[in-house]
């Protein structure tokens, strides 16, 4: 692990546990696999989405956004912070939304004296204070992918490199606002009310991957919304209750993985199967090591086809 801010993955179960050790309480991120608004309103009480992106590092920066309006006003009336560092974008993004339902959210005592400590900054001094803060960065860190390999030097993005972005999408005082620490104000999608926000999401959400390729599909929303064990609970919903239970428990299986480096135990692994092939004969290993590489084409080709991953570095 580096010093500064490492890339995390678009993934509910860290989105989840990284609020959680925050101090949080009773949220939790679901991700959705379609752009439905019916699928969105089942997860009610929705408090905000996170949308991870292509970004379009060749666009040239415009004084209006392509869609809906800057809001320089509401800049200095919502939490809204400036993105200063590369790769903390997952967790501000969730912050926009966490720091701004402060009445309807437990954000817990560190959060709060962070709003507290921020409230009276502008916006670029606002993120500054969030990539200092040690707490946030080391909770976000935790969930970084352990590797021995980290590239500790930071490059500016060329058109050619693929550069994924997190920004946020969240109902404020009766607005839709998209939130975004790369652009100079929140941005007004226009008026909202907290039961119409699903709707009106998916329809800004829609428009704007309609502005990508037809094959790009490198996209990934998640959906920050009340712990759905509450809802479980309450309606006496058991098997509802255990599925969530078990989703918990493999998130934090998933988590645990995530920071431990299985690099050694790769090794060892690979030595005794070299060992055992090379035991069967020159010709045997030979073409076991054919059939390896024929198998890794094949698999390369294939991910091309579907667009590849979405692990890369953040915006």
């Amino acid at each position: 692990m580096s010093a500064g801010w490492n890339t995390i993955e678009s993934d509910a179960g860290v989105f989840t546990y990284l609020i959680d050790n925050l101090g949080v309480k009773n949220v939790q991120f679901e991700e959705l696999i379609a752009l439905d608004a019916d699928l969105l309103k089942q997860q009610s009480p929705v408090y905000g989405v996170i949308f991870l992106f292509k970004y379009p590092t060749g666009e040239k920066p415009s004084e209006t956004p392509r869609d809906g309006d800057f809001d320089f006003d509401a800049a200095e009336n919502l939490f809204f912070a400036a993105q200063t560092i590369q790769n903390a974008c997952g967790t501000q993004a969730l912050l926009s939304v966490l720091l701004n339902k402060e009445g309807e959210v437990e954000i817990g005592p560190q959060l709060k004296e962070f709003k507290e400590f921020t409230d009276a900054f502008p916006s670029e001094l606002r993120g500054e204070a969030l990539s200092n803060s040690e707490l946030i960065r080391d909770v976000h860190n935790s969930f970084a992918r352990s590797s021995p390999f980290i590239d500790e030097a930071q490059k500016m993005a060329t058109e050619e490199d693929d550069v994924y972005h997190f920004i946020a999408y969240t109902p404020i005082n009766g607005v839709l606002y998209e939130i975004d620490g790369l652009q100079p104000a929140p941005i007004s999608h226009g008026v909202c009310s907290f039961e119409d926000f699903p709707d009106m999401v998916i329809t800004v959400l829609q428009r704007r991957i309609e502005r990508y390729p037809a094959n790009e599909i490198r996209f990934n929303l998640l959906a920050m919304v009340r712990d759905l064990r509450i809802r479980a609970r309450e309606i006496g919903d058991q098997d509802a209750l255990y599925q969530e239970e078990q989703k918990r428990s493999g998130w934090q299986w998933e988590n645990a993985l995530r920071r431990h480096n299985f690099i050694g135990f790769i090794g060892e692994v690979l030595k005794g199967i070299t060992g055992s092939k090379l035991k069967e004969g020159e010709e045997a290993y030979d073409k076991w090591i054919e059939d390896a590489k024929a198998k890794t084409k094949a698999h390369i080709a294939e991910k091309r086809k579907v667009g590849g991953d979405v692990e890369h570095p953040d915006a």
